[in-house]
């Protein structure tokens, strides 16, 4: 580990004011393509910024710029041709392809290049599903393994920790892929209402923070396998420069991010199917309510995804339209959660509410205070919006940095809430009723409300009348 530059974690990597963009120039930077203004660098040209994330013997580059770049690179070039260009300037630069390299030379060089391929690994795994990115890593890896023992072991470990990440992610989508394949044969059984109805979410968990808790857990554990670089990729267009090639268009090596929205889907409707399915309408009340307190319980933990669905379903017209079952419900905590994630303003109450739990966040003992859990479409929304709102490149040609400092600050920001472990004990049954019961399409939702309260309108009764 000696002279290995040391990069602190992710929360240190800014403060809350601003991105830590003093990136210190050295004489050629200046000149070198690179543009600064009080220190901050923003803009330059790929090929500078490129040179810019190659360690030298006296020069690491900032760890926010080195995840900054990396995120943001893949909106001109591949990952698989950035590493090949990094690979190619280590080299070069470092003479590392010249026989009986001098042991003091590599001692200065080899634990900075070590330390940039293990933050490209730890930070960006999923680039790594790429064979040519294997290819260049094994490559640059054994030049630097060759000289001494002790990088034959840091490169091992590097190379083992890797694997280790992506044999992970691919049981993940095992499971997720079963999951599914589950819910969906399911689904073929249920198109209308069951005559019994076998089981409901009371009668497999009775208490709302439970239930609150395990909702917890399947968010946690899903934010945890989206990898920052899917946000940037979700809106890869064109590199204008480039003709001939969109940057992303032909690999996507994950698919975690629409996992994720997909769920927040599912717990709409599901939370929908249980308020339709039952004959009475005392009990449609009941369960109302009790989502209503389920939905109180994710706000105090933090977990602000589940509560939009939850408060999503209830919104569904399906469950809005049935006025006899809202009539037997003590509506005040409904609306006080309405009121929160209320959409006005640009969702003034909910953004207040999130700055809160990310300030209890960072100032938390343990981790059931870390936990904030993003309401996920609106912060996809918010990165597309800043990544729309201004160009990726400047009229002369040079890379807008600016602009992916804040990108980077705002999925930076993600990847430290995605980070935290969930406090709660996992209850098997409760999961696997939250992730594989059958929910109601929306056509069968439809049909269930109108058998439940009677269509009123014409449009109703002729809607009622095509989905019989």
């Amino acid at each position: 580990q000696e002279r290995m530059p040391q990069t602190p974690p992710f929360a240190a990597m800014f403060d809350s004011r601003s991105y830590n963009r003093n990136l210190y120039q050295s004489k050629e930077d200046t000149c070198g393509g690179l543009s600064y203004h009080d220190n901050n660098l923003l803009s330059g040209s790929l090929e500078a910024l490129i040179q810019h994330l190659v360690p030298s013997v006296d020069y690491y580059p900032d760890r926010t710029y080195i995840f900054t770049f990396l995120l943001s690179s893949r909106l001109f070039m591949h990952p698989y041709e950035l590493m090949a260009k990094v690979c190619y300037l280590c080299i070069e630069q470092q003479r590392l392809s010249e026989p009986g390299l001098d042991k003091n030379w590599m001692r200065k060089i080899v634990p900075k290049i070590l330390q940039l391929l293990t933050e490209w690994t730890e930070t960006f795994p999923y680039d790594f599903r790429d064979e040519r990115m294997m290819r260049n890593l094994k490559e640059l890896a054994q030049r630097i393994a060759s000289g001494d023992e002790m990088y034959r072991k840091n490169v091992q470990q590097l190379h083992q920790n890797l694997i280790r990440k992506l044999a992970t992610v691919s049981q993940y989508e095992e499971v997720l892929a079963k999951i599914n394949a589950t819910s969906t044969d399911r689904l073929t059984v249920l198109k209308a209402k069951p005559q019994s109805i076998q089981r409901d979410i009371i009668t497999v968990c009775n208490d709302p923070y439970a239930l609150a808790e395990q909702l917890t857990h399947i968010e946690l554990e899903r934010l945890n396998y989206i990898g920052p670089e899917e946000f940037i990729q979700a809106f890869v267009q064109k590199d204008p420069l480039d003709n001939d090639k969109s940057c992303y268009g032909d690999r996507k090596n994950t698919r975690n991010l629409e996992a994720y929205v997909e769920w927040f889907n599912r717990l709409s409707y599901l939370v929908a199917t249980e308020i339709c399915m039952p004959v009475k309408k005392k009990q449609r009340a009941r369960v109302i309510e009790y989502f209503v307190d389920v939905a109180r319980e994710c706000f105090n933990i933090g977990n602000f995804n589940s509560l939009m669905a939850i408060i999503s379903g209830m919104n569904m017209n399906p469950v809005s339209r049935l006025k006899k079952t809202w009539a037997k419900v003590k509506t005040a905590k409904f609306y006080i959660l309405e009121h929160q994630m209320d959409p006005s303003s640009n969702f003034y109450n909910y953004r207040t509410a999130l700055r809160g739990a990310a300030q209890r966040s960072l100032t938390a003992h343990s981790n059931r205070e870390k936990i904030v859990i993003p309401f996920f479409s609106l912060l996809i929304k918010d990165i597309y919006f800043l990544n729309e709102g201004c160009a990726n490149r400047l009229p002369n040609g040079h890379v807008n940095f600016e602009k992916f400092w804040e990108l980077a600050k705002q999925v930076s920001e993600f990847m430290m809430w995605k980070q935290v472990e969930c406090p709660f004990e996992r209850d098997r049954k409760i999961l696997q009723y939250l992730l594989t019961v059958p929910v109601f399409s929306e056509d069968a939702l439809h049909l269930a409300s109108y058998e439940s309260e009677s269509p009123e309108n014409h449009v109703e009764k002729n809607r009622w009348k095509t989905l019989r």
